[in-house]
């Protein structure tokens, strides 16, 4: 079976400053122990704040290292979701519900891709 990636898109500007709600933790606990138990979930997780990242570029044979936060960027990863589905469709409605368990003043994008085999 396929396996796809999820990457969860957040406007880190954004988001609560006290992070997601009880309630949402409690819908997503609620998800992903579905979506585990319909053995779909490979992996999944959430990224911490661009402030602690770093970027690494290969350009003109030089690498160059920029530190976090990256402000020119909107929206960034939040977060990634693997997950082994019988084909795009399921993918695509997992990831439907995952994102409408978010409430109304989120806005979270994601990206759904398979990822190539071999």
């Amino acid at each position: 079976m396929p396996r796809y990636l999820s990457l969860i898109r957040i406007d880190e500007q954004n988001t609560p400053a006290e992070g997601p709600s009880p309630e949402l933790m409690e819908r997503m606990g609620a998800l992903l122990e579905e979506v585990t138990k319909a053995g779909v979930m490979l992996d999944t997780a959430g990224l911490t704040p661009t402030s602690e990242g770093t970027r690494v570029t290969w350009s003109g044979g030089k690498l160059s290292y920029t530190d976090g936060p990256f402000t020119e960027s909107k929206e960034v990863i939040g977060g990634y979701a693997i997950m082994q589905c019988k084909d795009k469709a399921e993918a695509l409605e997992w990831t439907k519900r995952f994102l409408q368990i978010h409430e109304d003043f989120w806005t979270v994008t994601a990206e759904v891709r398979e990822i190539a085999e071999g």
